[in-house]
């Protein structure tokens, strides 16, 4: 097989792999010796659940964040060179979406080499299927503005959209915000405006639940450190 770089999706929560990962990528792992990862320590934990008898010592591990320079990233890629297939590991979920992940995707893209998505967990494709939201015109924002004023017009201009386009709006939060972000949705967008709130997604408590605003009020779920995907639509 031709070197290639695996972009290796890892459960949202602890959920147990044979749920949601094929065991195709379990077979493809046992053949790649270096991983780009956003955290080694879990990268570690994820590889040997995925298969015990993987001998974690033997891999390299290449450390990818948003502190890590540019010039680093480029080299991380320097197996494919020698034709050994890389793997990218990211903290939950699919990598290179709302990952840094991106940016190692980028560069081999690029430089010609062979990008492998692998199947697994999306939280935010998910989220979107159980929404019952317009799934043919979508946008995910990623993180909205952290800044009260800035966050809140935010808010404002993905509801007009959803009504100007008909296209369905995608944001998530840091965990720890999640409850900030939640009242503020409510208290900002119309009555009638739908709001889907999707936690912990493959996960024993996993929660997805779509409501126009009004009936939100007051009974919202507590969200704190639960990962989570809103979704604004009309």
């Amino acid at each position: 097989m031709q070197a290639s770089l695996f972009l290796i999706p890892v459960t949202i929560g602890d959920t147990d792999q044979r749920k949601v990962l094929p065991g195709y990528n379990r077979e493809i792992i046992l053949g790649i010796n270096h991983f780009i990862v956003e955290n080694i320590r879990t990268a570690r934990r994820f590889l040997k659940k995925t298969d015990p008898s993987i001998v974690i010592d033997r891999l390299t591990f290449y450390e990818l964040n948003k502190h890590t320079p540019a010039e680093q990233v480029a080299g991380y890629l320097a197996p494919l060179e020698r034709g050994e297939h890389v793997g990218v590991i990211s903290e939950a979920g699919c990598p290179a979406v709302a990952d840094p992940g991106a940016d190692v995707v980028a560069i081999a893209q690029r430089k010609g080499y062979r990008v492998v998505p692998l199947v697994g967990p999306s939280s935010v494709i998910m989220a979107l299927m159980a929404s019952g939201f317009n799934g043919q015109n979508f946008a995910f924002q990623g993180y909205l503005p952290v800044g009260a004023a800035e966050r809140a017009e935010r808010i404002r201009q993905l509801e007009a959209r959803i009504y100007a386009e008909g296209q369905t709006q995608l944001f998530i939060e840091t965990p720890y915000r999640n409850n900030t972000l939640a009242e503020e949705i409510v208290r900002l967008c119309r009555p009638s405006t739908r709001l889907c709130i999707a936690s912990d997604i493959t996960c024993d408590d996993e929660s997805i639940q779509t409501k126009p605003v009004r009936e939100w009020i007051g009974k919202l779920p507590d969200l704190n450190k639960k990962p989570t995907i809103f979704l604004l639509y009309k």
